[in-house]
């Protein structure tokens, strides 16, 4: 085997280990942390579930830990765990993570417009309209 070859091995390897504590961290968390999950990250529900399953070797992209650790409520030794792990797989990209802006989330209420598909809509439209909002207020800085 080449040392390309084992070093991608290894990768896999440490992103499949860091996925797995993440999973344990949502499988001991109340049901419907994975729905949160995706509505603070901007995202549905399937990402959650494919970003936490080992079995793909998918990576967890850096601009979502902060969040993740946030919302899932990560204990501090699984946290350690985890970020030494998320290294191991992606040692250029664990310097970034002080460096994403950190996000928080506001609830908002909203009518129920009757259908699923139109509240749906309406989420959507809102989620867009805060990234577009504060797109432009980083801009002005």
């Amino acid at each position: 085997m080449t040392d390309a070859i084992l070093q991608e091995a290894a990768e896999v390897s440490a992103v499949a280990e860091y996925k797995r504590i993440f999973r344990e961290v949502l499988d001991n968390r109340p049901s419907g942390m994975r729905l949160r999950l995706a509505h603070a990250m901007g995202k549905n529900r399937s990402f959650v579930s494919q970003i936490s399953n080992p079995a793909y070797p998918v990576p967890i992209p850096v601009q979502h830990l902060n969040t993740i650790f946030e919302v899932c409520h990560f204990p501090p030794p699984s946290k350690a765990a985890f970020l030494q792990a998320y290294a191991r797989a992606h040692p250029r990209r664990v310097g970034q993570l002080d460096q994403i802006p950190r996000e928080r989330t506001i609830l908002l209420h909203v009518p129920d417009l009757g259908s699923a598909k139109r509240n749906g809509q309406l989420d959507a439209l809102m989620q867009e309209f805060a990234r577009r909002l504060v797109a432009i207020m980083q801009d002005e800085k």
